[in-house]
């Protein structure tokens, strides 16, 4: 590769950064734009409240969060199983005919396309809203380090539970 190429990949970045350039979601749309993780907002979101300012850093540094226009769509049940957080706004998720409407206070702020137990199933966003994406991989490090989630996870986990063993059932 000459000198030049990575000079003019890097350029390119900064000015796709400059325009606030949209990226694609997962069904390929152009809605969400990246956006700006504030220390002192996240604080006061409710999946990071029981943080540490360490904590919470850390979590800035190992995430990506988007401004998500309504109706983009987050993440399908055969998306990557990452974890996304809803830091404000409100998304549902539609399984077929069914929709189940969370708020950034509600068990269903936070999903992971693992949940879906084979069902087909979108993530959307009902609003303008605000998202985090957290590989996989950086969540179950922060879980192993012992960052403060198990209450904001299992209560997610009892919401999705529910939902998808009672849509299994109605089958």
């Amino acid at each position: 590769m000459t000198p030049f190429k990575p000079l003019a990949l890097l350029l390119g970045l900064a000015l796709g950064a400059c325009q606030g350039a949209t990226a694609l979601d997962a069904d390929g749309k152009k809605t969400m734009t990246p956006s700006t993780t504030y220390l002192h907002l996240l604080r006061h979101t409710p999946f990071f409240t029981a943080l540490s300012t360490h904590q919470l850093r850390w979590v800035i540094e190992h995430s990506a969060e988007w401004r998500a226009e309504a109706g983009a769509v987050i993440a399908r049940s055969t998306s990557a199983h990452d974890y996304w957080v809803l830091l404000d706004g409100g998304w549902e998720l539609v399984c077929g005919e069914r929709h189940y409407p969370s708020g950034h206070g509600a068990p269903g702020k936070w999903f992971n396309p693992a949940l879906a137990k084979g069902q087909d199933c979108a993530l959307i966003t009902t609003t303008g809203s605000y998202v985090m994406r957290i590989l996989a991989s950086d969540m179950n490090a922060m879980l192993a380090s012992g960052f403060a989630f198990e209450g904001q996870l299992q209560a997610g986990r009892d919401f999705y539970t529910l939902l998808f063993d009672t849509a299994l059932e109605g089958r």
